[in-house]
């Protein structure tokens, strides 16, 4: 079954954009960007952002990341996917990501939400902007603590606290 993503959630002040690579099965029943409850996204830009995200409701976690200047958007545009997991992934159709990036004067990095995300993502972009591969919030990825990925994710309030030269 062919399945497609969702628009992006930017702004003209986005400074970090993150791509995930096409959103599960939960997500797309519940038309949002990491939708399934065991996704620890919201968890882990709670602990980058310091503000509570997991009890608002999904505009208001939307408009909380815009506020932060935080963008989401997904590297594939559509694909055939049975379920939800990144190795089904067949036929991938990428997303505009340089023409995304074009609009984007405040952008200072791009943060690839797991592996499948950073090595399609990572070839499209190139070096037109700093990249930073994350360790995926997918619950499929339990193999590494929580703890260990609120590690790794905290590398994103550096680009989020980088004053504009």
């Amino acid at each position: 079954m062919r399945k497609a993503g969702f628009p992006p959630v930017v702004d003209a002040a986005t400074r970090v954009l993150i791509l995930g690579s096409l959103p599960g099965e939960a997500s797309l029943a519940a038309r949002q960007y990491y939708g399934h409850p065991r996704n620890a996204f919201w968890r882990l830009m709670e602990g980058v952002l310091d503000t509570a995200l997991v009890p608002l409701a999904y505009e208001d976690r939307l408009a909380a990341l815009l506020a932060r200047r935080v963008g989401l958007w997904d590297v594939i545009a559509e694909a055939e996917r049975p379920g939800s997991l990144d190795a089904a992934i067949r036929d991938p159709a990428a997303n505009d990501l340089l023409a995304l990036i074009d609009t984007l004067p405040a952008l200072r990095l791009v943060a690839f939400n797991g592996g499948t995300a950073a090595r399609l993502g990572g070839k499209l972009i190139g070096d037109r902007v700093p990249t930073l591969a994350l360790p995926s919030s997918s619950p499929a990825h339990a193999a590494k603590s929580f703890e260990r990925k609120a590690t790794a994710w905290s590398a994103l309030r550096a680009a989020l606290a980088t004053r504009d030269a």
